[in-house]
């Protein structure tokens, strides 16, 4: 298994300040011939009704309230049919709702009306991903880190690496993991993750290392059950002991109804 913060959410779609992703220039034109960039005062009624809808959908989709927040989208959507994001959090609705049909729908038609949009890009990655469909889910990660106007490459990079875990394509894994690193060291996720990838190559010094630094990044209690039994197993391979048992108990205190808890309680170290 690869980490996850505590079921964390998939990252939300970035909103245009003036509409949509699709669509963030205003008609007017400088000598260049190229439209200017829109600001808040360019926005006609429609588009701020738009942005309400879509900012309330988001505040419902965080706290869990998924049925409200379809009904934002809904709002959102009868005001402007061509909103990308409004799709694309459609799509994050329904996938955190366990409706695959529909999300895929959703992120499809977000991605037709803004192709070039790397948060679609990620968010439909990962959903790809979550579902098994990891040789599609790639490309698309690679697409939000190929545009240099994302402001998040991290997560994309995270993401995609997390990714190619699933497929044991450990190469790839720690590629995109060491671009994460580089751009944001401290993010759990992706150290949690490097030490995975060096643990599975069987180099456990360099797995202890991430694990070090997880152990400095991340709190206890948002560390999965998956993750505390791995820096378990690394100590227990090192032959650090002492390190061992507080890592192990970290996992009882945190998940001692865990699988991972009964496997260390056996002593299923290889398994």
């Amino acid at each position: 298994m690869t980490f996850q913060a505590q079921r964390s959410r998939p990252s939300l779609v970035a909103l245009c300040v003036a509409g949509t992703l699709a669509g963030c220039a205003s008609p007017g034109a400088g000598q260049s011939g190229k439209a200017e960039l829109s600001t808040a005062s360019d926005q006609t009624a429609a588009q701020r009704k738009v942005d309400i809808r879509m900012q309330l959908a988001i505040g419902y989709f965080q706290q869990g309230q998924y049925a409200v927040a379809l009904d934002e989208v809904k709002l959102a959507l009868a005001a402007d049919p061509g909103h990308a994001d409004a799709y694309g959090m459609r799509g994050l609705i329904y996938q955190q709702m366990g409706e695959t049909a529909l999300a895929e729908d959703n992120f499809v038609r977000a991605r037709k009306l803004a192709p070039n949009s790397p948060e679609l890009a990620n968010n439909y990655g990962s959903f790809l991903c979550q579902i098994g469909r990891v040789k599609e889910a790639l490309p698309l990660f690679d697409a939000a880190l190929n545009n240099r106007a994302y402001r998040s490459p991290a997560s994309a990079a995270n993401n995609a690496g997390s990714c190619a875990l699933k497929i044991k394509d450990y190469a790839s894994a720690e590629r995109y993991l060491l671009q994460a690193m580089q751009l944001t060291p401290d993010l759990p996720a992706t150290n949690a993750n490097l030490a995975r990838v060096y643990f599975e190559k069987g180099d456990y010094v360099r797995a202890n290392f991430y694990i070090a630094r997880l152990n400095k990044v991340a709190k206890m209690e948002s560390l999965t059950a998956d993750v505390l039994w791995l820096a378990i197993k690394v100590q227990h391979k090192l032959g650090e002991t002492e390190a061992e048992a507080g890592w192990a108990t970290q996992l009882r205190r945190h998940h001692s109804a865990s699988t991972e808890y009964a496997a260390y309680q056996r002593g299923a170290f290889d398994e």
